[in-house]
């Protein structure tokens, strides 16, 4: 069975930085894209990265192109966000999700199927 299980919110201060980890389970990781995905209060979710582990692509949605960083650990089965200079508008439920992906050499995210329980980022101004 697919497990997500998302880490390392909290609330930080505008300019600050965080690293999420999204901690998998029941599957091979290498097999499958990550992704990570944001909701804020009144807002829908939105796509913000995610990572090929079969061939190392990444992918990063404009709002975050520059700040955040997408990598996995293979030896802990461990997918990282790492988020600097965040600001208000970061503030959100962040969630990581997980897919079955076998293209070599794509440029593009598939739909992904699998979630884990979020973790809220606040950042204060």
């Amino acid at each position: 069975e697919v497990q997500l299980v998302e880490s390392g919110g909290g609330l930080v201060q505008a300019g600050g930085s965080l690293r999420l980890s999204c901690a998998a389970s029941g599957f091979t990781l290498h097999d499958y894209a990550i992704g990570w995905f944001r909701q804020a209060p009144g807002k829908q979710r939105e796509g913000i990265s995610c990572i090929h582990n079969n061939d190392g692509f990444t992918y990063y949605d404009d709002s975050v192109k520059g700040r955040f960083t997408i990598s996995t650990d293979y030896a802990k089965d461990t997918v990282y966000l790492e988020m600097n200079n965040l600001k208000p508008e970061d503030t959100a439920v962040y969630y990581c999700a997980a897919e079955y992906f076998d293209y070599i050499g794509s440029d593009w995210c598939p739909t992904f199927t699998h979630w884990g329980q979020g973790t809220q980022v606040t950042v204060a101004s």
